[in-house]
């Protein structure tokens, strides 16, 4: 088990800069829905409904940039 590091900053209200030792990511929306677009070519969307820990997503792999 490695040393892990994150960190996340609120840009504004429903926009955050996510950063972490291998890229980072913005994260797009609030509580229920969000999308979230990543340095390293990721892209998913989450929709859960909150309270519960209920959750899907969507997403994830790595974009074809052609």
């Amino acid at each position: 088990m490695g040393l892990k590091f994150r960190k996340s900053i609120k840009i504004g209200k429903n926009v955050k800069l996510n950063i972490n030792s291998g890229s980072a990511s913005v994260t797009i929306g609030g509580k229920g829905v969000h999308h979230t677009i990543s340095t390293n070519g990721t892209s998913r969307t989450t929709v859960g409904i909150p309270g519960t820990g209920i959750s899907y997503t969507t997403g994830g792999k790595k974009k074809n940039n052609q």
